[in-house]
C-alpha cells in the first residue's frame, strides 16, 4: 500500500504560446509614439494654426510689397513674420508631448508598457523632432516659393552682386542658393529644436502651463531684457539680441537685427543645438532618477 504507483500516462507538457515572443527595441517605441503623436487632436490644432500664421502672415506682407518699387529687402525675408507666432505652436506642441500624458496619468501606462524610460524619451524625441522639422521646412518653403513669386524679379538699375544684402542678378532681384537653404531648412531646423527643447522643459517641469511659460520667457525675455540695457552694458545688451530667438530667425532671412547682412545664423543655430543637447540630458538623468 505504500509503495509509489506509476501514472499510465505523461504529465502534461508545459504550455507554449503560438504568439511569437520578440524583444522590444527602439522602433516598437518609436511606433508607439508616432501612433500616440498622430490620433490625438493637439497634434492637428497646433501645426493646423502654425500652418495658418506662417503661411497667412506672408500674404499679408507680400501682397502690398508687390506693388511696390521697394528692393531693399531680401526676397525671402517675409516669410520671417508669419513664422515669430508660428514657432509659438510648435513649442507649445513640444510641451504638450510629454506633459499631456503626466496630466492624465497615462504616463504610467507608458512606463509600465516600457520600463525604459530612456527609450520613451527617446523615442519621443525624434519622433517630435521629425515632424516639427517637417511641417515648418515646408511650411517656410510654401512662404518662399510664394514672395519669391510676388517680390522678387523687380528691377535694381545699376549693377549685379549684392546690395543691402539683396541679391542683384540681370538686373533684377533674386534670392541666393545660401539665402533658399536659410529660409526653408535652416529655419525648419531652428524651430524644430525650439521644440526639443520646449520637450525637456516639459520632462523637467511635468506641467503644461509652467513648461509652455517657461518656453516663452526663454524666447521673449532675451531681447525684452536688452532693450532696457543701458549704453555701459553693451557688449551683453548686443550678445542678448544676437542670441535671442527673433534675431535668429531674422539671420537665417539674412536681416539680422544686429551686424552685417551677411550674417547666415549658423553660429545661432550651433549655440541653441547645444543648449537642446544639455536640456535633454537634464531630462533624461532626471526621469531615470524620481518617481512617475
Amino acid at each position: 500500500m505504500t509503495a509509489p504507483q506509476t501514472f499510465p500516462y505523461a504529465p502534461p507538457s508545459p504550455f507554449a504560446s503560438q504568439i511569437p515572443i520578440e524583444q522590444t527595441r527602439l522602433s516598437h517605441a518609436l511606433h508607439s509614439e508616432w501612433t500616440k503623436i498622430r490620433t490625438v487632436r493637439s497634434t492637428m490644432w497646433t501645426l493646423g494654426v502654425m500652418l495658418f500664421l506662417v503661411i497667412g502672415i506672408n500674404l499679408l506682407v507680400v501682397i502690398p510689397i508687390s506693388d511696390s518699387n521697394d528692393t531693399t529687402v531680401p526676397v525671402l525675408a517675409a516669410g520671417l513674420f508669419g513664422l515669430m507666432l508660428g514657432q509659438l505652436a510648435i513649442i507649445t506642441l513640444g510641451v504638450l508631448v510629454i506633459t499631456s500624458e503626466y496630466g492624465t496619468g497615462m504616463i504610467r501606462t507608458t512606463f509600465t508598457s516600457c520600463p525604459q524610460r530612456s527609450r520613451v524619451l527617446a523615442a519621443k524625441a525624434i519622433v517630435f523632432f521629425g515632424l516639427s522639422f517637417v511641417t515648418t521646412t515646408v511650411a517656410c518653403t510654401v512662404t518662399a516659393l510664394v514672395s519669391w513669386s510676388v517680390v522678387g524679379g523687380k528691377t535694381w538699375s545699376p549693377g549685379e552682386g549684392t546690395q543691402a544684402g539683396v541679391v542683384i542678378r540681370n538686373g533684377v532681384t533674386t534670392a541666393s542658393a545660401a539665402e533658399w537653404l536659410g529660409a526653408t531648412v535652416g529655419v525648419g531646423l531652428y524651430v524644430a529644436l525650439l521644440g526639443l527643447l520646449a520637450l525637456a522643459v516639459g520632462t523637467l517641469l511635468r506641467h503644461s502651463a509652467g513648461a509652455i511659460t517657461t518656453m516663452l520667457g526663454v524666447v521673449l525675455l532675451p531681447l525684452l531684457v536688452a532693450i532696457f540695457l543701458p549704453d555701459s552694458l553693451a557688449s551683453a545688451r548686443d550678445g542678448l539680441i544676437r542670441f535671442s530667438s527673433p534675431n535668429s530667425l531674422a539671420s537665417l532671412y539674412r536681416i539680422p537685427m544686429i551686424g552685417s547682412d551677411n550674417q547666415n545664423g549658423v553660429l545661432q543655430l550651433i549655440v541653441l543645438a547645444c543648449i537642446t543637447a544639455a536640456a535633454l540630458t537634464a531630462a533624461f538623468i532626471t526621469l531615470n532618477t524620481r518617481d512617475v
